[in-house]
């Protein structure tokens, strides 16, 4: 019990609940069913990516190519829709198209961290401007909108197993399966043991670099699960749609209590931190607060969020060094 009170987790989950207990105050429509859904909808691209994101932190990575990568692959769901529009091979192929491109993607920014020893952030700040500028060349910016969609994509997104959208279970199933990748396999513990001290898990057998090839293939696989769900949230693909959603995706992470340095994370608390956010959002939308805002709070709590992580691994590290000392 001493532990989990001591948790970033709880943390996280007593300002959540706080904060929904004073928006449910100030706005009987806040507690509703239908909000509280509307949430989890609107925010399952943020969680999916947050959960992918998770994995390269814990490696002690960034990847600041998430955006771009999600925006071309809707592009690549787009386009596929349109030449099998209305084919029965319509759904199956997007299902399998966009995972395996995200994939290839991933693959590259995982080829270039690990391979080329290129610092993270600057090879993936490599492959968004480049992603991005791809993209806009194809489509010219151009909006897709529902009517270029095969029929089956369209009654898929509309489907409701149970009262509660697809996409929202989507977004559950994903979080379930790489729970139980991070926490009960192999790989999941390489993760861990890399992020925590890479010298040691080399000298425990551990292939460093197969590890951060996996976390950024697994991050572009997760990306083009995130592009079916925007595409069907929207029914639409907006080339320009996810600019700067990158700082969103980290901030989630961090909010989550995950180490930006590496060494610590968890799927429960980014799922916590990705609710923050869209509780936040919602209660300044619910409060007709102007849209700028939500930009200058994600900011504040990103800064906030990382300075209460520096000071709090500093007074460990101090009290670790203090005890080693007396003993």
């Amino acid at each position: 019990m001493n532990k989990i009170l001591k948790s970033s987790e709880f943390g996280i989950g007593v300002i959540l609940l706080l904060l929904s207990a004073a928006l449910a105050a100030t706005s009987p429509v806040f507690l509703t069913a239908d909000n509280i859904l509307d949430i989890l909808k609107g925010n399952a691209v943020l969680g999916i990516l947050a959960i992918g994101m998770t994995l390269v932190i814990i490696t002690g990575g960034i990847d600041v190519s998430v955006a771009a990568v999600t925006a071309a692959i809707t592009v690549i769901i787009g386009k596929l829709a349109v030449s099998l529009h209305d084919s029965g091979w319509s759904l199956a192929a997007i299902f399998l198209a966009a995972p395996l491109a995200g994939v290839l993607f991933g693959l590259v920014n995982g080829l270039l961290v690990a391979k080329t020893k290129i610092p993270p952030i600057v090879a993936t700040l490599g492959t968004k401007s480049i992603l991005a500028g791809a993209t806009l060349y194809v489509t010219n910016g151009a909006y897709m909108n529902s009517s270029d969609l095969p029929e089956a994509f369209l009654r898929f997104a509309q489907w409701k197993p149970f009262g509660v959208s697809v996409l929202i279970l989507i977004f559950f199933a994903v979080a379930l399966f790489t729970w139980f990748l991070l926490n009960h396999t192999v790989i999941g513990r390489s993760v861990v043991a890399m992020g925590g001290n890479p010298v040691s898990a080399m000298r425990a057998g551990i292939h460093l670099q197969s590890v951060q090839l996996f976390v950024y293939a697994y991050m572009g696989c997760l990306a083009g699960i995130a592009a079916i769900v925007q595409t069907a949230y929207t029914k639409g693909v907006d080339p320009n749609g996810f600019n700067g959603f990158e700082l969103t995706v980290i901030a989630a992470v961090v909010l989550g209590g995950a180490n930006i340095m590496g060494g610590y994370g968890s799927i429960p608390g980014t799922i916590l931190g990705v609710l923050l956010l869209g509780v936040m959002q919602n209660g300044l939308i619910l409060a007709h607060v102007d849209t700028f805002w939500q930009d200058i709070v994600t900011g504040a709590i990103i800064l906030i969020a990382v300075t209460y992580d520096v000071i709090k691994r500093k007074r460990e590290e101090a009290n670790r060094a203090k005890i080693e000392i007396e003993a």
